[in-house]
């Protein structure tokens, strides 16, 4: 155990950011910025490197679409402007369609809140997943990075762990059982670690790193 937490703490030493952080998202339990971790879930959930995905998350929050009444305010073109700023081009004229009709359905069912799909979902990993497959360009796995994601502000569903992330931790010998894992860290850091190993699963590179350093 004690070598295990020994890895887990230079993995967060180096790569604990959170995909909202480098987004420019202060992730928080209030309307703004739960919004915009589902702009980020729509956009890292299509196949494109995750570096243009949060690079056309800036962009977008950049040019103000930073609320649904924003987004949906902005024109399609807008949106495909800000996507094609951020790198964002093989899917982007999809996804500004996508992001407006995702902002009317927000608006429309929970009024731009998603502390209301919170409360509705009752602390609920399935019940949040299902409703939030019913946006437009959020499917299992956007759902999924939401959630991974959310559990910073909502402790109620926290460990939430994907296959992203236990496939990390399995490329590290860790733990793939949520609890198992969770007892490595503190409550407060383990939406840092599932950042951490989503990026050891992604690149080979990482857990190499982290392995020959801790």
């Amino acid at each position: 155990m004690g070598s295990q937490r020994d890895l887990v703490r230079a993995l967060l030493d180096r790569h604990g950011r959170t995909f909202p952080e480098e987004a420019g998202i202060r992730l928080a339990d209030r309307p703004a910025p739960l919004y915009q971790l589902l702009v980020l879930a729509t956009l890292l959930s299509a196949r494109i490197r995750a570096g243009v995905a949060l690079a056309a998350a800036r962009e977008l929050f950049a040019a103000g679409y930073d609320t649904p009444q924003r987004m949906e305010k902005a024109t399609w073109q807008e949106r495909v402007d800000a996507l094609g700023r951020g790198h964002y081009r093989r899917y982007d004229e999809r996804t500004a369609t996508m992001l407006g009709e995702e902002a009317a359905l927000c608006l429309r069912r929970w009024r731009g809140d998603l502390r209301g799909l919170h409360r509705e979902g009752d602390a609920d990993p399935v019940r949040l997943r299902a409703m939030l497959i019913e946006f437009p360009g959020i499917g299992p796995t956007g759902a999924d990075i939401f959630l991974r994601e959310a559990q910073a502000v909502w402790a109620d569903i926290r460990p939430y762990v994907d296959r992203r992330v236990s496939a990390g931790a399995r490329r590290l010998g860790l733990p793939t059982d949520a609890d198992r894992l969770a007892h490595l860290v503190p409550p407060a850091d383990f939406s840092r670690l599932a950042s951490a190993l989503v990026r050891v699963s992604l690149d080979a590179k990482v857990a190499e790193e982290v392995t020959r350093t801790s």
